[in-house]
């Protein structure tokens, strides 16, 4: 199995790279074309919004259809998505970039609905936790590589022009602002298309592969006896098991969290210390750089500490490096936003192995939820970008780009719960 191992691992730094290619996007787009920290926010409204939506479907298609044409399907959705937006960039519409996102994360559902579950099978069970988040320490690899990708080869490339002369262009002269536009809006769209050409050359590559089933760590029903796989017999055992219910919601706060802190640190920069997007960014990959380090780190630790132990910890860090970056005003604000990385490398698949643990073949569907869950990176982001709209709070004293972390340190708060509950009730 190690050769599925290693192509199915690849997928995770695939899918890495387009959520972090895509984060600086939200800044980028708001200037091109003069829209509101919320309106922009949508960006990532859109691009997880595709998890809530296909992966029931992709968990129903797995269960049916298995782990290799999951994967297929996945990837032609995942660079049709991409190539769309050769003709997004052509119309210069707002909605078509958001329809392009939509359609990449339809098919990031399918694989990450079809690699988690497949990692956890390729193995014994007593090591599921620890093979997956090996393979998701590859996932901020993408991750890195996107946002060095948005830097050099977008965001540096766009035209420099602050937002107030760009409101004064489009009044005076509407065709060279026009023009503007396009000249920023083609250059967002080559580094996609470019993707989609790799993830093309991937579907190739999963099409001609053999891949097994891998191994199924089915419990046993009552007496001993097989327990049924219907899907109706399956949903009801997820829906009275409290520790996968509970982690699908620890999972969407993640996301949640993960996603605010990535997308709004170039705001915090630009708002807080008058950065420059790009200069902005380069501090976004420090905490990238972190954040895969601390993987590393954290995957060595699961050898000696208990998962729910480790996810409390770090969620507690976490939520305190949150609280610095609200009420710290300047650079240590700012080193304390980069910090929260560390906390968060952790995070996805130590929850993501917990809520699964236990379930065997259930866990193709129950996958579905944890996945599902991806999409509070879609409600979150747009809620902070409105706060951040807002002006200051409390006179001068606190800004609305502080006062919006307050949405993330309500997430770490709730991974500290969940953490709770888990170590109350396993004893893993």
């Amino acid at each position: 199995m190690l050769l599925t191992f290693v192509l199915v691992t690849s997928l995770f730094a695939l899918w890495g790279f387009a959520n972090d290619i895509t984060n600086p996007m939200v800044a980028a787009f708001k200037n091109i074309l003069l829209i509101s920290n919320f309106q922009s926010a949508w960006v990532q409204a859109a691009f997880y919004g595709g998890y809530c939506v296909m992966a029931i479907p992709a968990a129903l298609f797995i269960r049916w259809f298995g782990y290799k044409k999951g994967i297929i399907t996945g990837l032609a959705l995942y660079s049709m998505g991409c190539f769309m937006f050769v003709p997004a960039g052509n119309a210069m519409a707002f909605g078509a970039f958001l329809a392009a996102y939509f359609t990449m994360t339809c098919g990031l559902a399918f694989l990450e609905t079809t690699a988690n579950p497949y990692i956890l099978s390729l193995g014994s069970e007593e090591t599921a936790t620890r093979r997956l988040n090996f393979s998701q320490a590859f996932n901020p690899i993408g991750s890195l590589t996107g946002m060095l990708v948005a830097r050099n080869l977008i965001l540096a490339k766009l035209d420099q022009t602050p937002e107030a002369a760009r409101r004064v262009l489009a009044e005076t002269d509407p065709a060279a602002f026009a023009a503007m536009q396009k000249n920023d809006l083609g250059v967002i769209v080559g580094p996609y298309l470019m993707l989609g050409v790799v993830v093309l050359f991937m579907f190739v590559v999963f099409l001609v592969a053999r891949l097994p089933e891998g191994v199924s760590h089915e419990p046993s029903g009552k007496n001993g006896e097989a327990r049924s796989t219907a899907l109706g017999a399956t949903v009801k055992r997820l829906f009275t098991n409290p520790c996968y219910l509970l982690g699908v919601v620890a999972q969407a706060f993640y996301v949640g969290v993960q996603i605010m802190v990535w997308t709004f640190i170039i705001q915090y920069a630009e708002n807080e210390l008058g950065m420059r997007k790009d200069v902005a960014q380069g501090y976004n990959m420090v905490a990238m750089g972190i954040f895969v380090t601390s993987r590393f780190v954290c995957t060595y630790l699961l050898k000696y500490i208990r998962p729910a132990q480790l996810l409390l910890l770090l969620a507690s860090c976490g939520g305190a490096f949150t609280c610095g970056t609200i009420f710290i005003k300047g650079m240590t604000g700012l080193y304390c936003l980069v910090a929260v990385s560390a906390c968060m490398s952790l995070m996805f698949p130590t929850i993501y192995g917990i809520a699964l643990k236990g379930l065997g073949d259930d866990a193709k569907l129950a996958s579905a939820g944890l996945i599902v869950a991806i999409g509070g990176g879609c409600v979150m982001p747009p809620l902070q970008g409105l706060i951040i709209d807002k002006g200051h709070w409390f006179g001068e004293a606190l800004s609305s780009t502080r006062v919006s972390f307050v949405l993330p340190l309500l997430c770490f708060a709730v991974i500290a719960a969940y953490a709770l509950f888990v170590k109350k009730h396993r004893t893993q």
